[in-house]
């Protein structure tokens, strides 16, 4: 038990202090609702220093199991970036009205409590994720992060658009979590177990015995793909980002953008872990499905992006793009020694800290024609990086990271996943990374040159004084901006600090299969 409480700590804090949340939520009391920004960060910020003091060494008490939960060091390393990544998406949602209901992109109104509550549940979701050691664990997990994002999005701001995107985000979220349940069903029902290392140890005898997975087993990995698809924002599932992302508030729209593709790509390697086993020797059916998913993805995703007019409508599909490029290491699993998981859970921590940089610039800056919220088209943006020049260099140095131009954190996680996939022999696959990441510079330097470029047009905006006292009250939104690009710039061109990252990412992966092994 004592084991187990030790685990579950950081889960412990984050559900608490939701759970007190929700309490002074319903109590419907001002201060209370001025304190929820503060319980949450209090919050993630203990969580931050339990994840820490588990992986970092020389404490480091990895490998602890205890039944349906396992705390080795690939959960480690995911669940410290979680709480980091975690902290600037909140420092994103503070409120900065005067009546405490929100910032210049997110309004919840009188609903603090009750929106910082499912802030820090869908956080606590991710975190059990990374621990999951068995199917029923993994499923309530992953629908733990899920669900308080569905709230989330349809209290972000009193707008049809995001109610209507709330509505959708939870009827598709509930079709794919039922084809994800189904197929987990039929891994249960082909082997007669639960557990990851029995279940396994099952569908390895069956490869060895048939040389690959029958056909009921191999119908049930594909379901659980496909539902994992949605968290991912990946082909085929990749449908409703355009409308959800557009819908939600931009602070709602960087956390969407980050924790439910993270959940979902834990779960995806948990996933083929337990089909290929310690060298995650994978049925070529599966590798091929990989490799397609990644194409197709990475494609679909930059071609949509190029189409758009709506910023964060944009910056949704360029997140289905990314999830393309971190499923070509993905499909290089396969291959022995090429540690393709480095370069997958490195890219995954890159693309939360400068995605949130970039919607973080939309929070900071106001829409025109009179809307009561962040930034959000082109016409919006068009010359505020002449208007504020710190805010315009940001949103380029988080846009050159998104692309992968070199000296940030973009540029190193690309590289990683390249490295791995010519070292998995998935040269085409890298090919078409690699033309897709070009690709990706049109829409991503469209920003940049609107913002710098373009002529102010498309409507009234406030006036440059009353503009700097929106920019200036927004210090907490300001803090998470400088914190991301900040992050984005020193992992990629400070080579002390990129090695810390990288260290991490590859102690993370090493052991984390290592300990598969036992």
């Amino acid at each position: 038990m004592s084991e187990l409480l030790a685990i579950v700590v950081p889960e412990l804090v984050l559900i608490v202090a939701a759970c007190v949340l929700f309490f002074a939520g319903g109590a419907g009391k001002s201060r209370g609702t001025a304190a929820a920004p503060w319980l949450a960060m209090a919050a993630m910020l203990a969580a931050m220093v339990l994840n820490a003091y588990a992986f970092l060494p020389p404490q480091n008490v990895m490998d602890g199991v205890s039944g349906s939960l396992r705390l080795d060091s690939f959960a480690g390393f995911i669940r410290l970036v979680t709480c980091v990544v975690g902290v600037i998406l909140l420092l994103l949602a503070w409120p900065t009205r005067p009546d405490g209901s929100g910032n210049l992109a997110v309004v919840w109104g009188q609903n603090a409590g009750e929106f910082f509550a499912m802030f820090l549940l869908s956080i606590a979701g991710l975190l059990l994720v990374t621990l999951a050691n068995d199917l029923i664990v993994l499923f309530l997990a992953i629908e733990m992060v899920s669900i308080p994002t569905y709230v989330m999005v349809s209290l972000s701001r009193p707008a049809a658009a995001a109610q209507e995107a709330a509505l959708k985000y939870f009827f598709l979220g509930a079709m794919s979590s039922a084809v994800m349940l189904f197929g987990m069903s039929y891994l249960y029902g082909t082997t007669g177990e639960i557990g990851f290392g029995p279940l396994s140890a099952n569908l390895r005898a069956a490869i060895q015995a048939a040389g690959s997975l029958s056909t009921w087993q191999m119908m049930a990995v594909l379901m659980v793909l496909v539902g994992l698809a949605f968290k991912m924002a990946a082909f085929p599932m990749h449908f409703y980002v355009g409308d959800v992302y557009e819908g939600a508030a931009a602070p709602v729209t960087a956390f969407i953008a980050f924790v439910p593709k993270a959940a979902g790509f834990v779960a995806l390697l948990r996933l083929l872990w337990i089909v290929g086993g310690n060298e995650f020797e994978l049925p070529g059916q599966i590798v091929t499905l990989l490799w397609v998913m990644a194409a197709v993805t990475m494609s679909i995703g930059n071609t949509l992006a190029i189409l758009q007019n709506n910023v964060k409508r944009l910056m949704g599909y360029s997140s289905v793009a990314h999830s393309g490029y971190m499923l070509v290491g993905v499909a290089a699993l396969h291959v022995p020694r090429t540690q393709p998981m480095e370069g997958v859970i490195f890219y995954l921590a890159a693309y939360g800290i400068m995605s949130a940089g970039a919607f973080g610039v939309l929070t900071l800056l106001p829409a025109r024609d009179g809307r009561d919220d962040g930034a959000e088209t082109f016409a919006d943006l068009a010359g505020q990086g002449r208007r504020h020049v710190a805010i315009g260099l940001a949103m380029t140095v988080c846009c050159l990271s998104l692309i992968g131009i070199p000296l940030t954190v973009g540029f190193l996680g690309k590289l990683l996943l390249i490295r791995q996939g010519l070292g998995a022999g998935l040269n085409w696959l890298v090919v078409v990374l690699l033309v897709n990441a070009v690709l990706s510079a049109a829409y991503y330097l469209r920003i940049v040159g609107v913002m710098f470029l373009a002529a102010e047009s498309g409507g009234p905006i406030p006036t440059e004084l009353a503009d700097r006292q929106r920019l200036g009250g927004q210090s907490a939104v300001v803090l998470g901006v400088v914190l991301a690009v900040v992050a984005t710039v020193g992992f990629g061109a400070v080579a002390p600090v990129a090695q810390v990252l990288m260290s991490g990412a590859s102690l993370g992966s090493t052991m984390w299969v290592g300990g598969a092994r036992e």
